[in-house]
C-alpha cells in the first residue's frame, strides 16, 4: 500500500501506453457538422497559453504553467513539436500536440477539449486525427502516452479503444498546483485540495 503524501502533495496514478503500429482506421466525417480539424504553425505564447489553460485547468495540467514567456515560445517554434487544433462552427475547441524530440518515437504530450465541447463525440475524433497526424511519417516506431487519475475518467478507456496499450502504471506524489498559486484554488474540485 503507498504512503499517504505528505502535506502540501496529491496522490496521482499515472499510467503509460503505447501503440507499436499505425492503425487502419481513419478518422472519418466529422461527428458534428461544423467540426474541423488543422495542423497549425506554432501558436502564439498567448494562444497557446489560452488553449493550454482552457483545456488543462479542469485536469489541473500546470507544467506548461512553470515556463517563461521565453522559454514557452523556444519550445513552441521547435520544428520537432506540431499543433494540431480543433475547432467547431470557427471556434476553438480543443488541441493536440505531438512531440517528436526523441526519434523514432512520436509522444502524444497533450491532448484534451476545452470543457464547453466535452460530450460531443469531437474527442475520439480529435484523437484519431492526432495519431493518424503521429503516424504520418514513415520513421515513426512508436506512439506514446500517458493519463493520470487527475484525467478525464473517460481518458485511459478512450486511449485503449483507439489501440494504445498499457505498459506500467506507478503511484506519484506531486505537489498540488492550486496549493502553490499555479493553478487557483477552485479548479479540478472533484479533486481534493492538498492539506
Amino acid at each position: 500500500m503507498a504512503l499517504e503524501p505528505a502535506p502540501g502533495l496529491l496522490r496521482v496514478i499515472v499510467t503509460y501506453l503505447e501503440m507499436g503500429t499505425a492503425p487502419v482506421y481513419s478518422p472519418g466525417p466529422p461527428p458534428n457538422p461544423g467540426a474541423c480539424v488543422r495542423q497549425i504553425d506554432p501558436p502564439s505564447v498567448a494562444g497557446y497559453r489560452f488553449l493550454y489553460n482552457g483545456v488543462g485547468e479542469p485536469w489541473l495540467w500546470h507544467e506548461r504553467r512553470t515556463l517563461d514567456d521565453e522559454e514557452l515560445d523556444a519550445l513552441l517554434k521547435d520544428a520537432r513539436i506540431e499543433f494540431l487544433v480543433l475547432r467547431q462552427d470557427h471556434r476553438i475547441a480543443g488541441f493536440a500536440e505531438l512531440d517528436r524530440r526523441q526519434p523514432p518515437n512520436v509522444r502524444l504530450a497533450y491532448f484534451g477539449l476545452l470543457p464547453a465541447y466535452i460530450g460531443r463525440g469531437l474527442g475520439p475524433w480529435l484523437l484519431a486525427h492526432a495519431i493518424g497526424q503521429a503516424w504520418s511519417r514513415k520513421t515513426t516506431y512508436r506512439l506514446l502516452v500517458n493519463t493520470c487519475t487527475f484525467d478525464h475518467p473517460a481518458a485511459l478507456g478512450l486511449y485503449q479503444r483507439m489501440g494504445f496499450v498499457i505498459t506500467r502504471s506507478v503511484v506519484r506524489h506531486t505537489p498540488d498546483p492550486r496549493v502553490s498559486g499555479l493553478l487557483p484554488p477552485d479548479a479540478a474540485p472533484h479533486i481534493p485540495l492538498a492539506q
